[in-house]
């Protein structure tokens, strides 16, 4: 193989290198966003308002029913409310995530949250523990394979234990995926019964997918994006040690076919001036579908040239 050869495929090995390393540490950033906050789904719940407590005010409270009268101890007033229909209710926002969901408070200020394992279902928590034990995984063995990614740059290793970093880099990678991808699916599972099943006082009227469920998939695509890359540098990289390995196996066996029959060293050293490495290689593999090109006339000749001294030396 001639050494800009060489030196190409280095550059391209270190490139699809960086661009595993970049994907998997996206997908880490992008997973630990989403698990971390409470934003996958969100929407909207109709609920009656409140009285009103306190001293009236000028200003109208809209997210709350005030009386005529603030005496609602005197009996002989006549109580009554403006409100009617629609305007007795509001609609709060409210947000989730796999640990806590979080409605808007009375007053509208602010967010009260509470554990989403009480909203859930009883028999679906189970589901949704394993949910979180898989989202676990997932960031485990994403942040063990990027870790395995980044080592396998180290200069100090050897090529076979870089190979191995490799393989096992890409192994970590791909089963992290397939745990996230898991793990995403049956929270979606679980955030449907519970609108469906779940307390009277949670059920939302409108809701959708938010932005940390969008981060959520995303990591997971980048996430087997950096497999797929890390995976086809390792199998590019032994494709590429088997095709040296054949070349070198037949330039010994010429080599041991020389020595044996007594020829002079002229003949392997006009072997290897006359004839370039990578044709020599085509003689038993074509590359990339294509036949070996019309130079590998003169290496057979040779070599049959070869076979023939041997027989009058015998």
């Amino acid at each position: 193989m001639s050494p800009g050869l060489a030196s190409t495929m280095r550059l391209e090995r270190g490139r699809r290198a960086s661009l595993a390393i970049t994907l998997n540490f996206v997908a880490f950033a992008f997973a630990l966003s989403a698990v971390t906050t409470n934003y996958w789904c969100e929407g909207t719940r109709k609920v009656p308002k409140p009285f009103c407590t306190g001293p009236p005010v000028k200003v109208k409270q809209w997210f709350c029913i005030r009386f005529n009268s603030s005496n609602l101890n005197d009996s002989r007033l006549v109580q009554y409310i403006f409100e009617t229909g629609e305007e007795k209710f509001l609609l709060r926002k409210f947000h989730t995530g796999i640990f806590f969901s979080c409605e808007q408070a009375a007053d509208m200020n602010g967010f009260n949250c509470r554990d989403f394992s009480e909203i859930a279902p009883e028999h679906e928590r189970g589901v949704l523990w394993l949910c979180i034990v898989a989202e676990s995984l997932y960031l485990t063995l994403l942040f063990t394979g990027g870790a395995l990614m980044t080592l396998e740059q180290c200069p100090s290793f050897s090529i076979m234990n870089k190979l191995k970093l490799s393989a096992f880099a890409a192994m970590c990678t791909a089963l992290s995926g397939l745990c996230g991808m898991v793990a995403h699916m049956m929270f979606t599972t679980i955030f449907q019964l519970a609108v469906a099943m779940g307390p009277e006082d949670w059920r939302p009227k409108t809701w959708d997918y938010s932005w940390s469920y969008v981060l959520a998939w995303g990591s997971f695509g980048t996430c087997m994006g950096s497999a797929v890359t890390a995976l086809n540098r390792y199998t590019k990289t032994i494709i590429e040690f088997k095709y040296k390995r054949r070349n070198i196996e037949k330039s010994l066996t010429i080599k041991q076919m020389v020595i044996e029959l007594d020829l002079p060293e002229q003949m392997w050293d006009m072997y290897l001036t006359a004839v370039p490495a990578d044709v020599e290689a085509q003689l038993d593999l074509p590359v990339n579908g294509h036949e070996p090109s019309t130079g590998t006339t003169y290496v057979l000749e040779m070599d049959s040239g070869l076979e023939q001294q041997g027989e009058e030396y015998c």
